[in-house]
């Protein structure tokens, strides 16, 4: 299963393992409804240093119990000084545990030991010059003098917490930083996550280890030793079952609690015939043969479309190949009568939206179905601690070949909804010899790595065209491709315009039933990165 966990929250579940199953050293990042919050974690996690999201609402107590090296406050929308903003349990601040504050948390720190955040007649927004008077412990590396950060503030701070020193100001920003290594407290105006901000990750950096002491051990090696074990622990010597999808998630998934428990798991690969052109025989090639994992193939292309015939509401779409696919998989599932559990590719982005109280439904999620409450099986997620980056590198660590673990990321329904109105056989392969064409460009062009995801859409209209002095009147197709560090926000790729010539010249020139070639500058948001 790809892309997310899409259980419903009644489905039994014992246990768990995880890539953060023996991490000696954490980092809590703590949410303020940051849209930065995500990064700030990868940031700590790019040091070698475990880190893990957690709500403000938590008390102090709770905090104690995961017993963290460090704790960072993330920014937020909210002004301290409103009735209502976010705050944290006061007794953090005594754990004896050192805090950076970033943005709003820097305000936080600040209004809640003693110091003063004030309204201020501008804010800063964007890039900033600030100048460094004390560098202290964190802007040691970045030294005396004036640098360009990255600000998104209104209030500002205009007077330090008791027993702290201002290390640096901007024009709006009286103190742009403080420190107060006596109490643990350190805090910064800008954002030290963003690539933006030249001295961020050595400022991470030198707060994570110089501070709070980690010996930045956490690698993907380690995830992957630790979480063999945790798997070994937790399955003994029964045996599970994966839902392969053909994507980066479950692959990894896969290969590595065949890893940690060898023949006691075989992988279900139901090929919808929604893949993408080639993908259904390069995972039977890599997986059965090359990996030599025990996998069944079920050919239900012909059931798909079946059931699709006549559909063309998009969530109606998403509903119909997740309840047959779960349907397909239960009857493979039911010959492998000893299998007590079940692997799936959940990520940390997906456990993190799951917890989201109050995120807006936009759609359902890409993955292939919310699995039923009635199938009794204890879940296995190995991945659930990592982001889609960090799986791929335990990917590469596992050998897994790069066409699996550089693989885009694909809707679990697959292709059902980048074709616009009635999946058909027909709608299918031509949108799958255009993507082919689409994914074929990028790597010719040596984009593959530097682009989240490109690929093609199939249109339900029709325009007028002419080729070979005869009118057409075909479906376009829509090229999408869009750079992204975990798919919660996303910009449009500014792909080279030859590049786009060649992928228009050649869907239109190889692929019938096209004769126009779009491409789509929308962001996430305001759009999605998938049209359906």
């Amino acid at each position: 299963m790809e892309e997310s966990d899409g259980r419903p929250s009644d489905m039994p579940v014992i246990r768990t393992s995880g890539g953060s199953a023996h991490a000696t050293e954490r980092i809590l990042v703590v949410d303020f409804g940051a849209q930065y919050a995500q990064l700030i974690a990868r940031r700590v996690r790019e040091a070698n240093v475990y880190s893990e999201i957690v709500s403000h609402e938590l008390t102090a107590e709770e905090f104690a119990a995961k017993a963290p090296s460090g704790i960072i406050f993330s920014g937020g929308p909210t002004s301290v000084l409103v009735d209502g903003a976010p705050r944290i349990d006061l007794g953090i601040y005594e754990l004896g545990v050192p805090i950076l504050g970033i943005c709003y948390g820097a305000q936080l720190i600040a209004h809640q030991r003693g110091g003063l955040v004030s309204h201020n007649e501008s804010g800063e927004y964007g890039r900033t010059r600030m100048t460094i008077n004390e560098p202290g412990a964190l802007l040691a590396d970045a030294g005396i003098g004036t640098h360009s950060v990255w600000m998104s503030h209104f209030d500002a701070i205009t007077l330090p917490p008791d027993g702290a020193i201002a290390t640096a100001s901007s024009p709006d920003a009286p103190v742009a930083a403080f420190e107060a290594p006596d109490a643990g407290l350190y805090a910064v105006q800008f954002h030290p996550e963003v690539h933006h901000t030249a001295c961020g990750q050595d400022l991470i950096i030198r707060f994570v280890r110089d501070i709070c002491g980690c010996n930045g051990q956490w690698t993907m090696a380690s995830v992957i030793d630790s979480s063999v074990s945790a798997i070994r622990a937790q399955v003994g010597e029964d045996h599970a079952i994966c839902g392969l999808s053909g994507g980066v998630d479950s692959a990894v998934a896969a290969a590595l609690v065949h890893r940690a428990i060898g023949h006691q798991l075989t992988c279900v690969f139901v090929d919808t015939g929604l893949m993408r052109a080639g993908e259904g025989d390069q995972v039977v090639e890599t997986f059965q043969k090359t990996q030599g994992i025990e996998l069944v193939h079920v050919r239900a292309a012909e059931r798909f479309f079946g059931r699709l015939e006549g559909v063309t509401d998009p969530e109606e779409k998403r509903k119909a190949i997740g309840e047959l696919f779960i349907r397909i998989f239960e009857e493979a599932a039911s010959g492998i009568t000893e299998a007590r559990f079940l692997v799936q590719g959940t990520l940390y982005p997906d456990v993190i939206e799951s917890g989201t109280a109050n995120a807006a439904k936009i759609k359902s999620h890409h993955n292939v179905g919310g699995l039923p409450a009635d199938m009794d099986f204890e879940l296995v997620e190995p991945l659930r601690n990592l982001f889609k980056d960090e799986v791929r590198a335990v990917g590469a660590e596992l050998g897994l070949p790069d066409e699996i673990v550089w693989r885009q990321p694909f809707p679990g329904p697959g292709l059902g909804v980048r074709i616009i109105g009635e999946v058909t056989p027909e709608a299918t392969d031509i949108l799958q010899a255009a993507d082919r064409i689409v994914r074929e460009e990028v790597v010719a062009a040596k984009l593959e790595k530097e682009i989240w995801q490109a690929f093609a859409v199939l249109a339900d209209i029709r325009s007028v065209g002419v080729m070979g002095d005869e009118r057409t009147y075909a479906r376009p197709v829509i090229i999408r491709a869009v750079t992204s560090e975990d798919a919660m926000t996303a910009d449009w790729a500014r792909l080279p315009y030859d590049l786009l010539e060649r992928m228009s010249n050649r869907i239109i020139n190889e692929v019938e039933g096209v004769n126009r070639v779009v491409y789509d500058i929308t962001s996430k948001p305001p759009g999605t990165i998938e049209w359906e």
